[in-house]
């Protein structure tokens, strides 16, 4: 299996949804715990929710596997996004929950963790490069939102309910503030969904790297609480009542990214 499924679209947009993928292979899940298999800590149906792209003309790059193999929203060196506080790392050995995700000894080595890297994040990280230039090359500038989902209580992470809309700059090093006090406006204009600007979640490791908004690439990543569209316990039901809420609201999101970069 292919590490990502890539289509590419017309316009300045890309978007990446690093976590979605559910795949772990065979000889990676001979290691790994029961629990480990039931790849809880995915970002449940982002490409679902997420299914209006096409009318934004934007590209989508799509992990196919789990972000227990490797994750793509991580630096390779494994350096912690937020020091000091409690995160998961490049090839995690817990889960959200601190649970074990290998068998008593059976964590990867360096040598795993260097495979991985160069079979899974490697490729990715070089398709998600090259399309952000495409789309430099295309335009005169590119645009990249990294999509997320989270359960909205996670304690070992964050403390009591995390906001529905979390959108992260990198405290603003990531795109332009105009560009990103637009997106927060329209959060912040949709009923019944409370949103946060670099709050808890600033961005991870693909926001940081490929925003560059001297360079005219401007990134921004939602955290989105899973509350806002899915079933937070297994089976992880994915709710189209709840989805044609917050749909909406993040695609006047994106909207007002491409505004704020076609009409500046």
């Amino acid at each position: 299996m292919e590490p990502f499924i890539f289509r590419q679209g017309a316009g300045p947009l890309l978007v990446s949804m690093p976590h979605v993928g559910l795949h772990i292979p065979d000889d990676i899940a001979a290691d790994m715990t029961p629990l480990a298999r039931t790849v809880s800590d995915t970002d449940w149906h982002i490409d679902r929710l997420y299914d209006f792209l096409d009318d934004l003309g934007a590209s989508a790059i799509a992990a196919t596997h789990s972000r227990y193999v490797v994750d793509l929203n991580r630096s390779p060196d494994g350096a912690s996004l937020y020091p000091g506080q409690a995160t998961t790392g490049l090839c995690p050995a817990g889960t959200f929950d601190d649970e074990p995700l290998y068998r008593d000894g059976a964590a990867p080595g360096q040598a795993e963790i260097e495979r991985r890297v160069a079979r899974y994040w490697k490729p990715y990280h070089d398709k998600l490069e090259a399309e952000l230039a495409r789309l430099k090359a295309a335009h005169g500038y590119a645009l990249l939102w990294d999509a997320h989902s989270i359960r909205s209580v996670v304690p070992r992470l964050f403390e009591g309910p995390l906001p529905d809309l979390n959108i992260g700059t990198a405290n603003g090093a990531s795109c332009d503030p105009d560009m990103a006090r637009r997106v927060l406006q329209a959060a912040e204009s949709a009923q019944g969904y409370s949103a946060v600007l670099n709050g808890r979640f600033k961005g991870g490791y693909i926001t940081r790297r490929y925003g560059q908004p001297d360079d005219d690439i401007h990134a921004i990543q939602l955290e989105l609480s899973q509350r806002t569209y899915m079933e937070e316990s297994s089976p992880f039901t994915f709710r189209e009542e709840l989805a044609e809420g917050v749909r909406p609201v993040i695609k006047s999101m994106l909207t007002a990214m491409l505004d704020w970069a076609s009409t500046r």
